[in-house]
């Protein structure tokens, strides 16, 4: 089958990048005005996803501008959306990115806008969702608009390293938030007559039940951006004005898989190393929801992997793929818990087992049971501290001799924001934060605070990245004793090394080294243990 794409070959040693900034001269400086006409004949979602920039028509060609030159696949698809032959070739990422945001920036909010000024009077006042019927729905929802539009939102979301996307409905408007470094950042709202063509296009693309519009329901997405796969895990839930949609973005190339990228001391990962890499035994990691560990021990499971060990998983959800691990979802609708799995986990002849979360008595009997006959067992509880976690097992109805006989360490931690490196400076410490600090604390500030002030790298947020605060608690032999001897949380801490680094500790580390903010630190352990 002929193709309608001309592919440039390099010459001279040149790379098609190179190719285009010395032979093309004659039209670089005349990109900053490109013919309008050009630009439409490529969607904005299309330019974005594929990161092609049309430039001109010459001789009856296509000339695109391209970050990768080498992708023929997204220029076959340009020249069969536009039917023009296309010739590609490469741009330097800083002038791609600029003309970009030039003809296809803040491409939600624009097309958003265009779709809300085609609405008449009528659909601008008339918000009763419940009225429209199903089958209206599903025809707004495959108008190629408002396709475009929700892969939009998506992409732009992604490419803002957002982690999760919020579609809120109220009584006179619909918000949009893109939660980005764990806080919320609202988008231009689109307008409220788009929200039942808006949800219904996002539960089509999830398989969910679209004429289901009053109980929750979960689904999941699957899409390519930028050569890679992402996932998208969906959840809506009925609320006094619509349908309230998230959307939790699943990118593993954003996701660092060694304990040093998510900002673990080299001191603390010998010690967690040294746990990992126990023929058997408990080992857990502690944290409020969203604290980062399920990221922590898939960090640990990739360091683990080893063809020669069987390793398996049973999540809720599973979030991420681990090559060469078998991982399993929980599906209690039939019949498949933590604790049903885990019991056909341990027929399946594993070396290491990773359980998502130990959620009640059941399920930890069994984990702990299973780590006493020979197994590694990693799993995550919710408690504030590390040694909590020990007092949350007995609770469940564990005995403590048998705590005691299998655990061999807990990791505690929360997740802070780390200052963009492109913004960061240093500023006197402000009064209202140095009464938060301890007597010890506050000479280590003495020469002023790390912020970041805000650039165009950060979205003017002063952020760039999350940074992990850590607490691990290796258990020896007096806290064995201890812990067999069911003494309490106050007692199993007085016992912890005189060198044991609390998770507020390791914070402020690195709010001094300017890795994160003073306030950071505050706000992610004003729960923990703040005693030095």
């Amino acid at each position: 089958m002929p193709t309608n794409v001309e592919h440039i070959e390099t010459d001279a040693g040149l790379d098609p990048k190179q190719r285009c900034l010395d032979m093309q001269l004659d039209w670089i400086d005349t990109l900053l005005e490109v013919d309008q006409e050009v630009i439409d004949l490529i969607d904005a979602e299309l330019a974005v996803r594929l990161r092609i920039l049309p430039v001109k028509i010459e001789n009856g060609r296509l000339l695109v501008a391209m970050l990768s030159p080498e992708d023929i696949e997204a220029s076959d698809e340009v020249a069969t959306v536009t039917n023009v032959p296309v010739s590609r070739c490469g741009m330097e990422s800083q002038i791609f990115s600029e003309l970009m945001r030039k003809y296809y920036g803040t491409t939600a909010a624009r097309m958003a806008e265009s779709l809300g000024s085609q609405s008449t009077s009528t659909e601008s006042t008339d918000h009763n969702v419940d009225a429209i019927e199903a089958d209206n729905i599903l025809v707004m929802a495959e108008q190629p608009t408002l396709i475009n539009l929700v892969n939009l939102l998506l992409l732009e979301a992604i490419q803002q390293r957002a982690s999760d996307v919020h579609i809120e409905p109220f009584e006179t408007e619909l918000r949009v938030k893109y939660r980005i470094d764990g806080v919320l950042a609202e988008q231009p709202p689109p307008p409220k007559h788009l929200q039942p063509a808006l949800t219904g296009r996002i539960k089509i693309m999830s398989s969910m039940n679209i004429a289901e519009r009053y109980v929750p329901q979960d689904g999941h997405i699957a899409l390519r951006f930028e050569g890679r796969k992402v996932d998208i895990r969906v959840s809506t839930v009925p609320t006094l004005y619509g349908e309230s949609v998230v959307m939790r973005i699943l990118d593993k190339s954003t996701m660092p898989l060694d304990l040093v990228s998510l900002g673990m001391t080299l001191e603390m990962q010998d010690q967690m190393d040294m746990l990992i890499e126990k023929p058997h035994g408990l080992v857990l990691v502690t944290g409020p929801t969203g604290s980062g560990k399920t990221t922590s021990l898939y960090a640990a499971l990739n360091k683990l992997y080893d063809p020669r060990k069987k390793i398996i998983t049973i999540e809720d959800p599973v979030e991420y793929e681990l090559n060469g691990i078998n991982q399993i979802p929980v599906n209690p609708k039939r019949g498949l818990t933590f604790a049903s799995g885990l019991r056909s986990i341990l027929r399946q002849d594993p070396d290491i087992i990773f359980v998502g979360e130990i959620r009640d008595g059941e399920t930890a009997d069994i984990a702990i049971r299973s780590a006493l006959t020979g197994h590694l067992i990693f799993s995550t509880i919710h408690t504030n501290d590390a040694v909590s976690s020990i007092g949350r097992l007995i609770d469940m109805g564990v005995e403590p001799y048998l705590v005691a006989s299998v655990l061999e360490g807990v990791l505690a931690q929360r997740l802070g924001r780390r200052i963009c490196e492109d913004c960061k400076e240093r500023v006197p410490l402000s009064e209202d934060l140095s009464h938060r600090l301890t007597a010890d604390e506050l000479p280590k500030f003495s020469a002023g605070m790390w912020i970041g002030k805000g650039c165009d790298k950060c979205n003017n947020s002063g952020f760039k990245g999350r940074v992990g605060f850590f607490e691990l608690v290796v258990v020896n032999g007096p806290l064995r004793s201890a812990v067999s001897d069911n003494r309490a949380a106050a007692d199993l801490a007085s016992i912890l090394p005189s060198n044991h680094t609390t998770m507020r500790r390791d914070a402020m580390r690195k709010a001094i080294s300017g890795v994160t903010t003073i306030g950071e630190v505050l706000r992610a352990t004003q729960d923990t243990d703040n005693d030095f």
